[in-house]
């Protein structure tokens, strides 16, 4: 079995697109969640409310030749992917060419503009508004697809689309083709572009957000008033990549993938199972081959739904006992196939930094909730080594990923 190590990280987020300008945005308790005047025109949507990436840094480079098979999801990932391999050192490396290195990255689904314009041909009869790129930027592995194509990657493809397992499955296929050999390094993660359609998706299951009139107080995880999920958009990447090769190229190295577990609950599509959710994180654990007990922080799903937020914290607190919890939609909404590796990337920067970043809008834990430590109110410091991050997809389909901090 070969370790694996993250040498490269990046993301893009309602909050920022480095990792200390969205610390900064932590420590002032501020929301990326705003309302969108735009959602207005659809009469029947409930929730009006996202979190929206507003700008991000677009290179020169990325001219219209590069990027006319790329719609924002795509767009994102790539643009994020570059960044990571230029903080590992690795941005126009050989190994990329060589076969040696692939890409796992995930969303739930490609731009909604390209599905558009597939609508149009199914409703209007009108096939003028596709053209050459329409399928390739609506396809669900749009995102790795372009990443192979821009970065000349000629190993393995492996894209997920698992709904909100997206990204943190892309880092656990990408973690085990590295662990049993068949890579030498890997771009992990996931992207999701922010639509009213993806809102829509949850606002008819009545599991979204009305707060309208303050996004600033919502979404709220955990918390007793909780009255649902808000939709946000994002892309992070983490660059994977064996051990013996980053220590002897000198790589510097953030943290060291321990553990992977994922399974199915086989039982409903929507409903959360405590259950699996705890099996789940008993995978991952065995996989690290690590104790309940080593485990010093949990990154949570903790997407502010009622079944969802008791079933993962009953599920948390029945494997790990009363740990330190926090999540991070809270701040950026629930950014769906980008989420696992967005709050992947965050949590190994608070491992880093010492600093855990609290649940914004918690005021009142969920008597319902599972008795654990849930990080509030304040940024505190805490001296951990080994964190958990967690997510649970619609499909039953349920991931944890466990890291350790390498000093």
């Amino acid at each position: 079995m070969k370790r694996v190590v993250v040498t490269g990280m990046a993301g893009i987020t309602s909050l920022g697109e480095t990792a200390d300008a969205i610390f900064e945005q932590f420590a002032l308790g501020k929301s990326g969640i705003r309302y969108i005047p735009d959602w207005e025109k659809y009469t029947d949507l409930r929730t009006k409310l996202g979190g929206p990436v507003e700008s991000f840094t677009v290179p020169k480079h990325f001219n219209r030749k590069v990027t006319r098979g790329m719609g924002r999801v795509a767009l994102m990932s790539v643009v994020c992917a570059e960044t990571a391999l230029a903080d590992a050192g690795l941005q126009n490396d050989p190994i990329l060419k060589s076969g040696d290195a692939g890409v796992a990255f995930g969303s739930s689904a490609g731009s909604v503009d390209a599905i558009r314009e597939f609508g149009c041909m199914l409703i209007d009869n009108d096939m003028t508004k596709m053209n050459a790129t329409t399928y390739i930027r609506m396809m669900s592995h749009t995102s790795a697809v372009n990443m192979t194509v821009y970065f000349g990657l000629k190993g393995l493809t492996l894209p997920t689309s698992s709904a909100c397992t997206s990204g943190s499955m892309a880092i656990g296929q990408a973690f085990e083709a590295i662990k049993y050999g068949k890579q030498t390094l890997m771009l992990a993660g996931g992207a999701e572009e922010l639509s009213a359609a993806g809102a829509a998706v949850f606002d008819v299951l009545l599991a979204t957000s009305g707060m309208n009139d303050q996004p600033e107080r919502t979404p709220r995880p955990f918390d007793q008033h909780r009255d649902g999920l808000v939709i946000g958009e994002g892309a992070a990447c983490l660059i994977l990549e064996e051990y013996e090769h980053a220590k002897a190229r000198g790589a510097k190295i953030y943290a060291e993938v321990l553990g992977y577990g994922s399974n199915t609950d086989g039982q409903h599509v929507t409903r959360p199972d405590q259950e699996m959710m705890a099996r789940c994180m008993q995978l991952s654990l065995k996989d690290a081959g690590i104790t309940a007990d080593q485990i010093d922080y949990v990154n949570a799903h903790g997407t502010s739904t009622d079944q969802g937020d008791i079933a993962e914290t009953q599920a948390t607190a029945q494997v790990l006992g009363k740990k330190p919890i926090s999540s991070l939609k809270s701040y950026f909404g629930h950014t769906l196939g980008a989420c696992g590796a967005i709050e992947a990337w965050l949590s190994i920067e608070m491992l880093h930094r010492k600093q855990f970043i609290p649940t914004l809008n918690l005021d009142q834990v969920d008597p319902l909730c599972g008795d654990l430590d849930y990080i509030k109110g304040e940024i505190r410091p805490l001296n951990a080594n080994i964190m958990m991050s967690n997510n649970f997809a619609f499909g039953g389909i349920n991931t944890s990923l466990i890291f350790q901090h390498l000093k």
